[in-house]
């Protein structure tokens, strides 16, 4: 059985009732570790509202709930902890202002020299992607799978695949020594819905 687990990332938008319902739904379908909020094009106002719907669902399931981007909004609504991109500031910041206890992560790309950089900065964990070709974030970044086997045999922080991930195609991942798999539209549009999705992807990885 593999120690990889499920990290769930939002759409880019939905409607706050509706969206509610899908993500008890996947959380129903089996292990989650983490859920990430991660809308770009939203006002603060609204993604604060959110959070204060979403967090207590969250924490429900014992899910850790992650804000993108932001670590002063991440703390202002009481997230578990913030996930930043290579343009949203420095690891030190973010963890000044969030504290020790608040799990910080942060895109890697493609690139190992990143990773060995955030992870001596002191990142609880990094991002490598996009893997495969993915809706929910744009990149031309598209890193070998080899990069996670070489990570994982010599760093001990966890490394999340992310980009494109869905049932038929995470198995790489997964025996490449992932250990999370970050998945938005495999999730949320998976054909028989994503409670379903999450029943799959945790079985896969129970067999891996």
């Amino acid at each position: 059985m593999s120690n990889c687990r499920l990290y769930l990332i939002s759409p880019d938008g939905f409607e706050l009732e509706s969206f509610k319902g899908q993500l008890n739904k996947a959380f129903e379908g089996g292990d989650v570790a983490s859920f990430q909020l991660r809308l770009k094009a939203a006002s603060n106002d609204e993604i604060i509202k959110i959070s204060k719907e979403l967090i207590p669902l969250c924490h429900k399931y014992d899910v850790a709930f992650i804000l993108n981007d932001d670590p002063k909004l991440a703390l202002e609504v009481g997230a578990d902890g913030v996930h930043i991109g290579q343009s949203d500031g420095s690891l030190d910041e973010a963890r000044t202002i969030l504290g020790h206890n608040s799990i910080i992560g942060l895109t890697c790309n493609d690139s190992k020299h990143l990773a060995f950089e955030a992870g001596e900065a002191g990142a609880d964990y990094i991002a490598f992607g996009a893997f495969f070709p993915s809706q929910t974030k744009e990149t031309n970044k598209q890193p070998p799978v080899s990069i996670i086997t070489d990570w994982v045999k010599f760093v001990e922080i966890p490394c999340v695949s992310i980009g494109g991930i869905t049932v038929d195609n995470c198995k790489s991942l997964i025996d490449a020594g992932s250990d999370f798999l970050a998945v938005g539209a495999g999730a949320w549009e998976y054909p028989k819905g994503p409670k379903e999705a999450v029943e799959k992807f945790n079985k896969i990885l129970k067999e891996a």
